[in-house]
Order: C-alpha cells, then sequence, then structure tokens
C-alpha cells in the first residue's frame, strides 16, 4: 500500500476527476487539469502501477436494471476462507466482506425481486461452513459510492 504523504496535490485532483468522470480522453482531462497531458499519463501510470487505480468500469445502477431487492447478509461460520471462496461464486453476491463483531462475514446481495432473493439466501445457508445467517433487507438507499473522496486521504504533502 502507498503512503499518504507520496501524493501531492496534482495526485489528489487526478483521483478525483478519475472517480468522477474516468470516461473523458487524457487530453481532456489534463485540460481540465491545467496539465500537458504527457504529465497526466505519467501521473496515471504511476498510480496505477502502485495499485492506487486499479481499472476503469461503468457504475452499475441495478434499480435501473430491475434488480429492486437487496440485502445483507451475516454469515456465521468457523470455515471463514472456504464460504468466501463459495460465496464469490454465487453472480448476485455484489460484495463479501470480513468483519468484526458477531458475525464472520457479510455479503451484499442485489436480486430482481424477494423471491429470488429467498433462493440466494437459501444457497449461502446450504454452503458448506455456514452454521447460520442473519439477513437485512435494504429498504432505502441512501448513498452508494465505491470511491473515497480525495478529500478524506488527509492533508496533500506540500
Amino acid at each position: 500500500m502507498g503512503d499518504l504523504k507520496e501524493f501531492d496535490e496534482l495526485d489528489r485532483r487526478i483521483i478525483e476527476m478519475l472517480c468522477n468522470s474516468s470516461q473523458g480522453s487524457y487530453r481532456q482531462l489534463a485540460k481540465q487539469l491545467g496539465v500537458h497531458p504527457t504529465t497526466l499519463i505519467q501521473r496515471v501510470k504511476n498510480l496505477e502501477s502502485k495499485g492506487v487505480v486499479k481499472g476503469y468500469r461503468a457504475k452499475i445502477d441495478y434499480v435501473a436494471m430491475g434488480y429492486d431487492y437487496t440485502g445483507l447478509v451475516h454469515i456465521y461460520s468457523d470455515s471463514v476462507v472456504e464460504v468466501e471462496k463459495n460465496l464469490v461464486e454465487i453472480p448476485e453476491v455484489v460484495a463479501v466482506y470480513d468483519v468484526t463483531g458477531e458475525a464472520d462475514i457479510v455479503v451484499l446481495v442485489t436480486c430482481l425481486n424477494r423471491d429470488d432473493f429467498s433462493a440466494v439466501v437459501k444457497r449461502i445457508n446450504s454452503l458448506d461452513g455456514v452454521a447460520r445467517t442473519n439477513t437485512s433487507v435494504v429498504l432505502n438507499v441512501v448513498k452508494s459510492e465505491n470511491e473515497f473522496v480525495p478529500e478524506l486521504f488527509g492533508p496533500a504533502k506540500k
């Protein structure tokens, strides 16, 4: 992992722009940042080589696609690694988290409807190593972002 001190203000601005508009060309992004395109390309390649930028993907609105049913499944297990290997193979499982607290694993599940969600929860319960689960259905999505806002990185290196 990188040290926060490695990133200057330009790096932070590049990260912010990539989070908000990764579709623009290097020339367009460089113009918005007030730097030469070659400088931007070098900085982005450096961020990629450090593992800070891991790829460029579309942000999918599952609800707009008809996937209206989302829930969190808290999983209790003595075989966490084995269970996680099986969970990542379930297409409706959007995210898998190791957590502290009572549960060992929390997964985010997105489905078309209640029946599909029920089937996924039953599939999770049937996995070897799952002792029990506790499920919460999402009523409202208030915020759903995969990126940290660069201001949260702390003070920029001068």
